[in-house]
């Protein structure tokens, strides 16, 4: 918002007539805030990591001394050569290898302006599937492959088809937009950046199963996105699309927009559905499933933001063309959030197959410090290592390696990860989600919660991981929904990929990454030291002292181990050392 003000002030002081549009995220998350100037019959200019002083000496340089500076320019969204060797937007190596389907109006279009959306064949999918039949929409979607981009991938069309031959009668149409994975913003992206491409598909998803009542459950969590809907929803109502009789086909359908609490669990459908109809958001055992008995036990269909940001393409652009994209059983596009130790962070697209090597090294630009594994699926996904980097990514592959697909949240790890930590913290996070309805996850997450953080402060016993092995097999094929089917995946995959850091910690009682807080010790390098003093301005309990320019000295006394100095020390002058407990 400063960056917008002070734009807004230069452009007065200049006397430059010109309008400032905001628009939704584009991805390069990393090079954030972005400023790009457009001048008539010149193709848009992208300037990154502006700030209120950048922003003013920018804008003054292009209105006053007709240049384009060449610090934080990013590139022009023109053809090749268009700007006098000027390099293009989308040759940037971060989204050179990408292909953006679901998200090709994000960062392009103002969202809260509806022509914006119309202009780029907005509603045209509607209008083409209102002409026809309902079976017409089914036999396209079938025949593009689409699956669901929630995680579980099951089949869309064969979906709906359970649903549309659940008998006549009320209907029900669900958009989850209850995004909660650490590290993930896939959806809230996609519905701040271009919400009319999900409610236009969530129309034509209700239009396929007969639904004439729809729900977007969203986290209140994301209330720019739920201010993007509500705009939009009143402009469908406007020109026709959306309330009865649309665009007098006789089809009618209403949207309501539902706000959740941020329960973790209301992922799952059938929670979900609880929280919709005035109840505790706990799920309840399948079958009946929600396409047979739903919503106030009518049937319901239930599908992901990214899935309905997608059928608009697919119904535009027909089914032959989304095929193109992909491979084998997994066909089309896929979201990620790419977030963790990677050099350039953000939202990305690729069509699935992509090798993980690809997204990590192409798109991510690779590690600082020598890659250690990638977490996929979030919480609930599992830890790969570098053995698995040359693996396209695909369901089957994912579910083979001991992961899942998730909602698309990648973190990827470097060397200063220590698994045992990770698979603590995400333990924590599906322990504390759980609702406490089924013993195994409610009683079963809480031990190897337990048992993880004993091995992490040096107090592993040998048995210790044959217990986490045997209970997370238990809690994996007892619980009752999918939270607990796959809280233990972190716990599983790391200790098939990493076993021997487990060892460390339980036989040696030693943390190989130096992180577990009880099993290292920080100490100054002398011959590294610059005397900067960046590490005495973060230490919160003052164990850190030293003049400027001169080594410093940590005070162990003092020291809490809070990994402040080692982060933000620029010249590896920190050491984590493991140490090793021996009574």
């Amino acid at each position: 918002m400063d960056v917008r003000l002070e734009a807004e002030q230069t452009l007065r002081d200049l006397g430059v007539d010109a309008e400032i549009v905001e628009v939704g995220c584009i991805g390069p998350c990393y090079l954030e805030p972005l400023l790009d100037i457009k001048l008539p019959g010149k193709p848009r200019v992208s300037y990154s990591n502006q700030d209120p002083r950048r922003t003013r000496f920018l804008l003054e340089k292009v209105f006053q001394g007709g240049e384009w500076p060449e610090r934080d320019l990013v590139g022009h969204f023109g053809e090749e050569g268009a700007m006098n060797g000027m390099p293009r937007f989308h040759d940037h190596p971060m989204l050179k290898p990408q292909v953006r389907l679901v998200l090709r109006n994000c960062g392009v279009i103002d969202p809260t302006d509806l022509d914006h959306y119309l202009a780029r064949d907005g509603y045209r999918a509607l209008e083409r599937a209102l002409a026809g039949k309902p079976e017409d929409v089914l036999e396209t979607v079938k025949a593009s492959g689409l699956r669901g981009r929630g995680g579980a991938g099951f089949p869309t069309w064969m979906k709906w088809n359970f649903c549309r031959q659940a008998g006549d009668g009320q209907k029900y149409m669900i958009c989850n937009a209850d995004e909660g994975d650490p590290g993930a913003f896939m959806n809230r992206s996609l519905i701040e950046g271009d919400p009319h491409a999900v409610l236009e598909g969530l129309v034509l998803a209700a239009y396929t199963i007969g639904a004439s009542q729809a729900y977007i459950y969203i986290r209140a969590e994301y209330p720019l996105a739920i201010q993007r809907l509500e705009e939009a929803i009143g402009q469908m109502r406007e020109i026709g699309v959306l309330g009865e009789n649309i665009l007098g086909s006789g089809f009618s359908l209403d949207i309501t927009i539902k706000e959740g609490a941020g329960a973790f669990v209301c992922g799952e459908e059938t929670a979900l559905i609880a929280s919709i109809e005035g109840k505790r958001g706990m799920p309840s055992s399948r079958p009946p499933f929600p396409a047979q008995s739903g919503l106030h036990g009518r049937p319901t269909i239930i599908n992901n933001v990214e899935t309905l940001g997608t059928l608009p393409n697919i119904i535009r652009n027909g089914a032959e063309w989304y095929t193109r994209y992909g491979v084998d059983t997994s066909r089309g596009t896929k979201t990620f959030a790419l977030a963790g130790k990677v050099r350039r962070t953000g939202l990305i697209e690729v069509p699935l197959g992509t090798k993980l090597r690809t997204i990590i090294e192409e798109i991510g630009g690779g590690t600082q410090k020598p890659f250690k594994a990638v977490q996929t699926g979030g919480p609930s996904g599992g830890c790969l290592s570098a053995e698995f980097l040359d693996t396209p990514i695909t369901y089957e592959n994912l579910a083979q390696a001991g992961s899942i697909m998730g909602s698309g949240g990648l973190i990827v790890l470097d060397e200063d990860t220590c698994v045992v930590d990770l698979a603590k913290y995400f333990l924590r996070f599906t322990q504390s989600e759980s609702c406490g309805k089924c013993v195994p996850c409610r009683v079963g997450t809480r031990h190897l919660y337990n048992i993880l953080d004993r091995i992490t402060c040096g107090e592993g016993e040998p048995d210790d991981i044959r217990k986490l092995e045997t209970l997370g097999e238990v809690i994996r094929g007892a619980s009752l929904c999918g939270l607990g089917q796959t809280a233990p995946n972190p716990v599983l995959s790391t200790l098939k990929y990493f076993r021997n850091e487990y060892l460390a910690h339980v036989q040696e009682k030693r943390c190989p990454a130096a992180v577990c807080r009880d099993l290292v010790i920080y100490r100054v390098i002398p011959g590294k030291c610059t005397g900067c003093q960046s590490c005495v301005r973060v230490c919160p309990t003052g164990a850190i002292t030293g003049p400027r320019s001169e080594p410093h000295n940590i005070d162990e006394e003092k020291c809490i181990k809070c990994r402040a100095c080692y982060e933000i020390c620029r010249f590896d002058a920190i050491a984590g050392d493991a140490i090793v407990i021996t009574s």
